[in-house]
């Protein structure tokens, strides 16, 4: 399906995870030319990519990328029970896979590649990177979940309780906290619009859902050290779902030579699509920039791959 007067192509499959469970996934394409990079998205917690994150894609293909995107295991429009994440390394897992499948496609061997994950996106991002550190060649990270904001935390009494509890009933939409969705999106329009998506779960957090999220957070956080490759880290300054301060913190601690923080005054957590238009395009600004300066400088990653290469050949003709 080609959108915005046929200069974007819209594409979407199914594919089958190693756990046998159907994961829907979808890409945005530049027409008629070569994208100079690819870019892989990593989804918000009960969001999902080809409605909510549409916009962002169309951009970033505007901007000369290639965009990939998949719906977790219990989000959009993949298998699972709706809202519920059973393994948060099966997310990761999941990604890691579909998108390295995608970057060892002949086609897409040279090119670089770059992931983006927005709020609990951003803490899949970090361990997708872990997985690999030397495989990706850059990273956007849009209000990432280092940590969960206080405001958005249940009493530490109640914590204790449901984790206590977690192992009986792990599917349960017990968890008490704030509607998600207002603390989230500034603008009353695109709060209108989350809630209108089926495909966006709008229920109470599930308990072991609830459980992964905060233990993930908890994790990546003690090991923002370990982060290596080139990054971007956006955060909104009135953020009320996940920590600023903990942005500023992995940009402080992260073994990356090449890292950039941009706290945005005023602005809410939902950087991409949330915020008011002029809000946006700052924002965007900013990103496609960002990814414009790593694409034009050079494959530093490819190039140290091809001279491995070129060793190895030359190792075994003297052997």
């Amino acid at each position: 399906m080609d959108l915005e007067n046929g200069t974007v192509r819209y594409e979407d499959e199914y594919v089958t995870n190693s756990r046998g469970l159907k994961l829907f996934t979808c890409r945005w394409l530049p027409v008629n030319e070569e994208p100079k990079a690819l870019i892989f998205i990593c989804h918000g917690y009960a969001m999902e990519c080809s409605i909510t994150m549409n916009s962002t894609a169309i951009r970033l293909v505007k901007a000369g990328y290639a965009v990939y995107g998949i719906d977790y295991e219990g989000h959009g429009k993949s298998s699972g029970l709706q809202g519920y994440i059973s393994s948060f390394s099966h997310v990761v897992d999941d990604c890691s896979d579909y998108f390295t499948d995608i970057c060892e496609k002949k086609e897409n061997k040279k090119k670089m590649r770059f992931l983006l994950g927005e709020s609990m996106g951003g803490a899949v991002l970090l361990l997708v990177h872990r997985k690999k550190p030397e495989y990706w060649d850059g990273a956007v990270l849009v209000a990432p979940m280092c940590k969960i904001a206080d405001e958005m935390k249940p009493h530490p009494l109640v914590i204790s309780v449901l984790q206590k509890v977690n192992k009986f009933i792990p599917t349960w939409r017990i968890v008490p906290g704030q509607d998600i969705i207002d603390a989230a999106f500034r603008q009353p329009e695109i709060r209108a619009q989350v809630r209108a998506n089926p495909y966006c779960y709008k229920g109470r957090l599930r308990l072991n859902t609830a459980n992964e999220l905060l233990n993930t957070s908890l994790e990546v956080e003690q090991r923002l050290h370990e982060v290596s490759l080139p990054f971007l880290v956006l955060h909104g300054g009135e953020d009320k779902v996940t920590d600023k301060a903990v942005s500023q913190q992995l940009y402080n601690d992260a073994a990356s030579s090449d890292k950039s923080f941009k706290l945005y005054p005023g602005m809410w957590h939902g950087l991409l699509y949330g915020e008011l238009p002029e809000n946006i395009e700052i924002v965007f600004a900013d990103i496609i920039g960002w990814l414009n300066q790593r694409s034009e400088f050079g494959n530093s990653r490819l190039e140290r791959e091809l001279k491995l290469q070129d060793d190895e050949i030359l190792i075994l003709k003297h052997k």
